[in-house]
């Protein structure tokens, strides 16, 4: 077991093991779960505005929950974890297979918005009390410092709630809910690793490893699966753990690798989820529906219909989101009042970018994207005054 102590802390050693683990893990058990999925005929059947024409097996996100978990609980017992890192994890654990039943029972039976919320909550403030990781300053965004105890939990429930749902509403076609995983878990394991905090390594790695063996699935022909609303809010629920875990360790400790405008990073990281939402609600609030009820208004969805393919408009959405958090480090050193207002300008005209690089191809498409570009046009004119 000493033995073992002391590989697995070579820290480049412990994130090889962390993504190859569930990775082998999904090749074994993702034939397993599709072959149960068709013999029970628990399949996704397409609707109106699905992206599929023949029904799919869904639950992926049970061999992501598996694959993940057994990593994140051998690797933490081999590592030999303090008891708060412990509790830590069990409580990640814990709220993890409470969002589980909720997703695989809204992917087989569906629920009310009302009953999943009730759910969701629960299962955050299982980490948020029993762990204490919440969000307890705002750094002096919009004049915000600390926030009182009660404030700091109402407002870090807010945020799992909508980093969940958001996870949900993008995950639309092959890849992208996935791939825009990867990409904020690689990052916020990044600064992780480079500040030696070996459980959020681990939980930053293993997801990597998860969501790669996912993938493998979910992009096949052959051999095609969804993850469904189980998989989309168990990642919408790992990736806020992070994010509020990346705020609360850059709030406290002073190490050569914190980030003084930790939030500014955040929302950059996470930009994707966080600005299609906003859209796509107050899209639905202007024609006067509930912004719960689905529909084709996501930015994946008009980048289909300009002719772009599941996988060329995931790796330009991917892609985009590498360049929002880039843009971040860009402007890390200005105040953070002036980071957020460029980031409220820059990064949506980011998203939009591909209706200026790419060439509609039907009737539709082309009088979106000349109503997208005046209405660009607008808001930049009304920002430069």
């Amino acid at each position: 077991m000493a033995y073992l102590y002391e590989i697995l802390t070579n820290t480049y050693l412990l994130v090889f093991v962390a993504i190859l683990a569930p990775v082998l893990l999904s090749l074994r058990m993702y034939p397993v779960i599709i072959y149960l999925v068709k013999s029970k005929n628990l399949m996704d059947e397409p609707v109106d505005r699905s992206m599929h024409t023949a029904k799919t097996p869904t639950l992926g996100g049970v061999g992501m929950f598996i694959s993940f978990s057994l990593t994140l609980i051998t690797l933490g017992m081999l590592l030999g974890l303090s008891q708060a890192d412990l509790i830590k994890l069990l409580s990640i654990v814990a709220a993890s297979i409470t969002l589980m039943f909720l997703g695989i029972k809204d992917d087989l039976m569906g629920l009310a918005p009302r009953k999943k919320f009730m759910i969701q909550i629960l299962a955050a403030l299982m980490v948020i009390v029993l762990t204490d990781v919440r969000i307890a300053s705002c750094y002096g965004l919009l004049g915000l410092e600390e926030l009182p105890y009660f404030a700091s939990v109402a407002f870090s429930v807010f945020v799992f709630l909508a980093l969940i749902n958001a996870f949900n509403l993008i995950d639309g076609i092959d890849g992208l809910a996935g791939t825009i995983g990867i990409i904020v878990t690689a990052t916020f394991g990044s600064f992780y690793l480079l500040n030696e905090r070996y459980l959020m390594v681990i939980i930053s790695f293993a997801l990597i490893g998860a969501l790669l063996g996912f993938l493998r699935f979910n992009l096949s022909t052959r051999r095609k699966i969804f993850m469904g609303d189980s998989g989309s809010m168990f990642i919408g629920f790992i990736l806020a753990y992070q994010a509020i875990s990346f705020l609360e360790f850059n709030a406290t400790v002073v190490t050569p690798y914190t980030i003084a405008v930790a939030p500014i990073m955040a929302m950059a990281i996470l930009s994707f989820p966080i600005l299609d939402t906003v859209r796509v609600f107050i899209v639905r609030i202007a024609q006067k529906k509930s912004p719960f009820i689905a529909d084709r208004n996501h930015i994946h969805h008009k980048l289909l219909d300009m002719g772009l393919s599941h996988k060329k408009a995931t790796l330009t959405l991917g892609i985009i989101n590498i360049l929002a958090i880039a843009l971040a480090f860009l402007i890390k050193d200005l105040y953070i009042n002036l980071q957020l207002y460029l980031l409220v300008l820059v990064v949506p005209l980011l998203y939009f970018s591909p209706w200026l690089l790419f060439k509609p191809r039907s009737k539709k498409a082309k009088m979106q994207r000349k109503r997208t570009l005046a209405t660009l046009r607008a808001r930049l004119t009304n920002f430069l005054g």
